[in-house]
């Protein structure tokens, strides 16, 4: 199981990831799996990374254009867990953009690598985005909640035995 505190940026954020699956399957035994539980924009950089790896993804209330979110904050940023300063620039933008993936379609091989969890009480994102986006995948939909994904443990069991399955 590995947690890393993300980086501030997207291109940043994704060197890593892309650095902790690729290490970790030369460090490990070659049959090494990874899966990918990603909550808000960590739904949208597991979407980018299941496609790019073929990996299993969890996505808890995804971002689904998070570009579109992202014009508001255009500026200096405080990263509330790390206290970390960091610029939210256009060319942040843009890579949250390029890195966007297709919607998985009824014939996509890869469309039952995804499991999406939403609640309709998210107060940050609009659920029905991923609903429309992931139709082809499983999708878990929860009326109230919100964007933190409330109760998510009770899932957990579910959740083992969907990344579980080859």
């Amino acid at each position: 199981f590995v947690c890393p505190q993300l980086k501030c940026t997207p291109i940043d954020a994704i060197t890593q990831l892309e650095n902790i699956i690729i290490d970790g399957n030369i460090e490990s035994e070659p049959t090494t799996q990874w899966h990918l539980i990603g909550s808000s924009l960590g739904g949208y950089f597991s979407h980018y990374l299941a496609q790019k790896y073929h990996l299993k993804a969890v996505l808890v209330n995804p971002a689904v254009k998070p570009y579109e979110l992202l014009h508001d904050y255009l500026g200096e940023q405080i990263n509330p867990y790390t206290q970390e300063t960091y610029q939210v620039t256009p060319d942040f933008i843009d890579y949250l953009k390029a890195i966007e993936q297709n919607k998985p379609s009824f014939n996509d091989e890869y469309k039952n690598n995804y499991r999406v969890m939403l609640q309709m009480g998210d107060e940050v994102l609009d659920y029905q985005q991923a609903v429309d986006k992931y139709e082809n995948c499983h999708i878990l939909l929860e009326e109230a909640g919100d964007h933190s994904f409330i109760n998510f443990e009770r899932h957990l069991p579910e959740i083992a035995q969907f990344l579980s399955l080859k």
